[in-house]
């Protein structure tokens, strides 16, 4: 029943409407108000509590003998003993006390009488007093065994006392929690208070509570009681204003519910429904005469949602099965792509691509039936670690690799490092083109150190060259102006008129290429054209010149070779060179030995005569020509 039934008049025995019900309530529990007051005095009496508890055990053990008085200092030491095995074996421990204690005092009474008198007799017999021991008595030994039990037996009932007290304690706690969601709940006043009476004889018939939570208790218990009290007093606007305002409410929530059949987004809207239920079930009741009407229309905004939602699944079955049989077709890509055999980093990143962009397509499709999609999804997973397993062991096999890798770099680090600042431009060049070469053949480092040995190397080769092209930017301009020269000493060599004078001509020739040696570097794109220009003019000047055919080949050879030295690799040129005259000098002196041999061999012989001759004139040649050759050499040895 909703909490607003509060809201209805109650009802009498009759089934009456009664105006003065409320009233008869107010009065009535003022009385029962007055009645707990006066239960809390007296429970406080801590007599009554151990009375009543005491009584509540006792009862446990049946039907109890009552216990005779007798003047204990009249019995003797046996007879006390026979006293208290008596009392211990018929009444309960919590009304043999005082009986216990009697027996106690009376038998140490008489037992200390005895050990005097024996004492007295001891000393008057002679023996010294220090040296009397008391005799083992068998009834003290038996009293303090029963003593003994006696004791265990009440703590064991002050431990079931304290027990009973706690289960009271935590009794009397959930009856002020009823108490509480009294007011809370959604039955009728007549109902409430009804539940209201039989709470309060719950409390009445639960025992008493341990001593120190005994004012707490009844503070919580009197504070909850008015509460209630207040509670239903709660005059009749009040509970009408409330009503109204969960009509409002509730009608609100259809109007929302309707324009939620307006919402393009079937899954959004049904949502969205889900929660405008839950707030309907927040609100509270409504006039009666209202609430049919509101659940009638706010049922059937949720009944065409629902098969609006029923229709749009119902389509979509189509299209779970499509987005299975695409991941059951990626899922066997995956599990091929586990039994490629792969031998290097390259191939397992390759391969690592391939499988994400599997994954990649794996989220844009959408979810499988249910009862596949889980499935589905597990095989594809398991594909997937079984890659990607294979593929960290594969790397951890190849770390001992990449340490070596990173052995071998530090190495060409150090030979970059070592030829930074070289000025040998050409050779070192070569040098950085094949550490670099060779850094590119090994293989990768490990991760951590990937970067830091790359800088290492790539700051080593980037001073070099920088250093290298800032000479080279500021040697393209002197180049620059060594061309201008050089084609204007071309132009003076052209325009050159020879005289009668051959030996002035020769000076002035000589003096020709002593300036255009002295010229540095041109461009390297007009380095061959400016030579050959400047060597042809000369070398045709020399021809002209009336010198003989020793001294022009002499004159050319310098033109050539002092060009060498306008080369980046004149070192190698001239090598080259030397190493060309030094070969056919050695041939034409084996060639002259073996045509000395022939001409004694032919010089026996009349009819031999033109062939010695011409093996004279090779001869001299020959000779002539390895005078010129040795000459070469001498003016080879002079550049160095």
């Amino acid at each position: 029943m909703e909490a607003n039934d509060l809201n209805k008049p109650l009802e009498n025995e009759n089934g009456l409407n009664s105006e003065n019900e409320s009233e008869n309530m107010q009065a009535e529990n003022t009385a029962s108000e007055k009645e707990e007051v006066a239960e809390t005095k007296e429970t406080t009496e801590e007599k009554a509590v151990t009375d009543e508890v005491a009584d509540q055990v006792s009862e446990e053990g049946g039907q109890e003998i009552e216990l005779e008085s007798v003047d204990h200092i009249m019995l003797s030491k046996e007879q006390l003993v026979k006293r208290l095995r008596d009392v211990l074996k018929h009444y309960p421990v919590e009304k043999i006390k005082e009986e216990v204690e009697e027996i106690k005092s009376a038998f140490y009474k008489k037992h200390k009488a005895e050990l005097e008198d024996l004492k007295r007799k001891f000393v008057e017999s002679g023996e010294l007093e220090e040296n009397f021991a008391a005799p083992v008595d068998n009834l003290e030994i038996e009293l303090k065994d029963m003593l003994q039990d006696f004791k265990a037996r009440k703590a064991e009932f002050n431990r079931r006392i304290e027990e009973e007290r706690q289960s009271n304690y935590h009794a009397k706690l959930d009856v002020i929690e009823a108490i509480k969601e009294l007011i809370n709940g959604q039955e009728s006043l007549n109902e409430t208070f009804q539940a209201f009476r039989e709470l309060q004889q719950r409390w009445r018939n639960i025992g008493p509570i341990p001593q120190d939570k005994v004012h707490d208790m009844w503070e919580t218990y009197n504070y909850n009681i008015e509460n209630f009290y207040n509670y239903i007093k709660i005059n009749k606007e009040l509970r009408d204003l409330d009503l109204k305002k969960n009509m409002e409410a509730k009608t609100e929530l259809c109007e929302k519910a309707e324009k939620l059949l307006l919402e393009p987004t079937i899954v959004k809207a049904f949502k969205t429904l889900q929660k405008y239920h839950e707030q309907w079930r927040e609100i509270g009741p409504v006039p009666h005469d209202k609430k049919e009407e509101l659940w009638a229309r706010f049922k059937e905004a949720t009944s065409l949602i629902n098969k609006r939602h029923q229709e749009y699944f119902e389509g979509l079955k189509d299209q779970l099965q499509k987005n299975l049989e695409a991941k059951t077709e990626l899922c066997e890509k995956a599990e091929a792509l586990i039994t490629v055999d792969l031998h290097t980093p390259k191939e397992w990143e390759a391969k690592s691509k391939e499988l994400i962009e599997l994954q990649n397509i794996w989220k844009t499709i959408g979810f499988a039936p249910k009862k596949d999609n889980n499935k589905i999804y597990d095989r594809f997973r398991t594909a997937c670690d079984s890659f990607f397993n294979a593929k960290r062991d594969f790397f951890k096999s190849y770390k001992s690799e990449q340490s070596t890798n990173l052995q071998l770099k530090t190495e060409l680090c150090l030979q970059a490092e070592a030829m930074k600042n070289s000025t040998d431009w050409k050779r070192t060049t070569d040098e950085f083109i094949k550490i670099q070469k060779r850094w590119k053949e090994i293989g990768p480092v490990p991760r951590k150190q990937s970067d830091i040995i790359w800088k290492r190397f790539r700051t080593a080769c980037d001073a070099f060259f920088d250093h290298k092209s800032n000479f080279f930017n500021h040697k393209d301009e002197e180049q620059e102006k060594n061309l201008e020269l050089k084609e204007a000493l071309i132009k003076e060599v052209a325009a050159f008129e020879a005289s009668e004078n051959s030996e002035e001509n020769f000076e002035k020739l000589q003096d020709f290429q002593h300036r255009w040696n002295e010229i540095g570097h041109v461009p390297i794109k007009d380095k061959d054209r400016v030579n050959q220009e400047f060597r042809g003019l000369i070398n045709q000047y020399f021809d002209n010149l009336n010198l003989d055919e020793y001294h022009k080949n002499v004159e050319k050879f310098r033109n050539k070779i002092e060009n060498y030295k306008t080369n980046d690799y004149a070192g190698d040129k001239l090598t080259q060179e030397r190493n060309k005259i030094i070969n056919k000098l050695k041939q034409l002196e084996n060639d002259i030995t073996v045509w000395e041999n022939n001409i004694g061999f032919f010089a026996k012989s009349k009819k031999s005569e033109a062939l010695v001759r011409d093996f004279k004139h090779k001869i001299e040649t020959g000779r002539r020509n390895i005078k010129l050759l040795n000459k070469k050499l001498d003016m080879l040895e002079d550049m160095d």
